[in-house]
């Protein structure tokens, strides 16, 4: 395919967010838009397989495979930081979770000072976006792109755990999308009626590249946002191996994660400028907060082997079962291959006397060192837990000028006091829940922590030791009004011109939950800001901070 030289809009990044963008944005036939991906078209077939991401997941041709720098809070530990380098970026590779996260986050966002993000503000593009099983209600949507469905696979050590955690005083919760988050239930999921992933390029991006004013381009590393004082004007982009420059008309959206957005945005000279200076970058803006307040969600995984064959360890290592497995998914869409990253969702708190959850768990019932080193060969389950809102945050930097080498990134796990306290705890919940009635008897040991893990001092060494990420980086490009803010509440990038930021990095507090959905949401209400302020120029004025 043969792309133009000039378009009106050009979305860097075909991930959660840039697939709606471009959905959204070429509605209007007399926009002609350019989405620019990285990575590969999405034909790996493990990508549409639920399951898949075993597969996909640390795999080069589906995956940029970041690895963070040694961080102290750990330990020293290096960790594998996946995000999706192909069509639907991330959203082609996760664990499928349907997660919106607390009213509160949106409300504090608000009380920030970004205008239009408390949560009745945007609960309206959650339900734009989706296409929900159960039903239209006073939370949920039907008729949107996005699949959202109940899990296709029940398991008696789910069960189990739920009743377990009733036991403990956690309420039951059928939906932790809307009334309220607290409580434990089932997941509910991004997957099509047919058993397959819905991802952003397969809900939002295939239809409308029916379009024919919508061009997408793969394998297109972008080099450099392009400027002329202060407009964004074009970019610098290597498509299969040769450079181009593309100009555009109207407005770049910049998309391409948490990670690769504030590099690209230092690449071009807007950043920090002692940071850039050090690597010889021209200044386009100074703008010291691009690539800090970098947060994620740290996961402390807990394993417990159980005393019969009820977990899925036990049909993947069968030979048997495993061939059944995949025969079964094949003739009907059901079984063991459409189960997401986790099956049974808590929120709740580690201390009864707050005012919201602080812990999220995700139930899986079975037990890996990591997905792509498959299960273990005993029969287990996992039980992991995060701090919803940690107060340690991180930062990205450049390594050097060239947009071909990775950035350093250091998430700074388990920095502050209070994210430490919150790890502990957690830990002694889970033990709290695995040692009610409904679930003790089936527990034959702690895999991990074990035992031996009794002490404050002791379960907090086991989590800088063994947790890891959960995969939800956020925050370096954030949205606000203060110093270190990047974009402001309608997302142009502060001080510039024809630039946003419409992906997770654009939270100023990462959200309570898994961050897929919010991303679609923000991408959502982006590409609304952008026809609105179409409509009236006088709204496009430069904003300074």
């Amino acid at each position: 395919m043969s792309l133009n030289k000039t378009y009106d809009y050009i979305v860097i990044g075909a991930g959660s967010a840039g697939c709606v963008l471009a959905n959204r944005l070429s509605e209007n036939p007399d926009d002609s838009v350019l989405l620019l991906e990285a990575g590969n078209k999405d034909r790996n077939p493990w990508i549409h397989v639920p399951i898949g991401y075993f597969k996909t997941m640390h795999n080069p041709k589906t995956d940029w495979c970041y690895m963070t720098e040694p961080d102290p809070g750990i330990n020293g530990r290096q960790l594998q930081w996946p995000r999706g380098k192909v069509l639907g970026g991330s959203s082609s590779l996760n664990g499928l979770l349907y997660v919106r996260g607390q009213k509160e986050d949106y409300d504090d966002w608000a009380e920030l000072g970004n205008k239009g993000w408390s949560y009745d503000e945007i609960l309206p593009y959650f339900k734009k976006s989706e296409n929900q099983e159960r039903g239209a209600d006073k939370y949920h949507g039907v008729g949107g792109p996005l699949a959202v469905s109940n899990i296709r696979i029940r398991r008696e050590i789910c069960d189990k755990f739920i009743d377990a955690a009733e036991q403990v005083g956690i309420p039951r919760n059928k939906d932790s999308n809307g009334e309220t988050q607290e409580g434990v239930g089932y997941f509910q999921l991004t997957i099509n009626q047919n058993g397959t992933r819905c991802s952003t390029a397969v809900g939002f991006l295939r239809p409308a590249l029916k379009r024919p004013n919508l061009d997408a381009a793969t394998k297109a590393q972008v080099h450099r946002i392009v400027f002329e004082g202060t407009r964004a004007v074009g970019l610098d982009v290597e498509i299969n191996g040769e450079m181009t420059h593309i100009r555009c008309n109207k407005e770049i959206v910049l998309s391409a994660g948490a990670i690769n957005s504030p590099q690209l945005l230092m690449l071009s000279g807007v950043g920090d400028r002692n940071e850039l200076e050090k690597h010889g970058i021209s200044i386009v803006k100074d703008m010291p907060g691009v690539g800090k307040n970098l947060q994620d969600h740290l996961q402390i995984r807990t394993i417990y082997k159980v005393n019969k064959p009820i977990t899925l360890n036990d049909e993947v290592n069968n030979p048997i079962r495993k061939m059944m497995m995949g025969i079964e998914y094949a003739l009907f869409r059901t079984g063991p291959l459409t189960m997401a990253a986790s099956q049974v969702c808590i929120f709740t708190k580690t201390d009864k006397n707050m005012v919201r959850p602080d812990i999220q768990y995700h139930l899986q019932p079975l037990s890996a060192d990591k997905p792509a080193d498959g299960t273990h060969r005993f029969s287990a389950f996992t039980a992991s837990v995060c701090q919803l809102r940690p107060t340690s945050t991180g930062h990205i930097e450049l390594k050097s000028p060239n947009p071909l080498d990775y950035p350093a990134i250091h998430p700074n796990y388990l920095a502050t006091e209070e994210d430490q306290k919150t790890a502990i705890e957690s830990i002694k919940v889970t033990r709290r829940i695995v040692n009610a009635p409904a679930l003790a008897p089936l527990i034959q040991e702690e895999h991990e922590p074990g035992v031996q893990h009794q002490t404050d001092a002791e379960l907090l060494e086991y989590a800088r030791n063994r947790a890891t990420t959960i995969y939800h980086p956020t925050g370096t490009c954030k949205m606000g009004q203060d110093d270190m803010a990047v974009v402001d509440d309608r997302l142009r990038v502060h001080g510039l011109e024809g630039l946003r930021v419409a992906d997770a990095s654009i939270m100023p507090v990462i959200v309570s939950g898994n961050t897929n959905a919010p991303t679609i949401m923000i991408a959502e209400k982006c590409s609304d800001m952008i026809k609105e302020d179409a409509k009236s120029p006088s709204v496009q004025s430069v904003t300074a901070v």
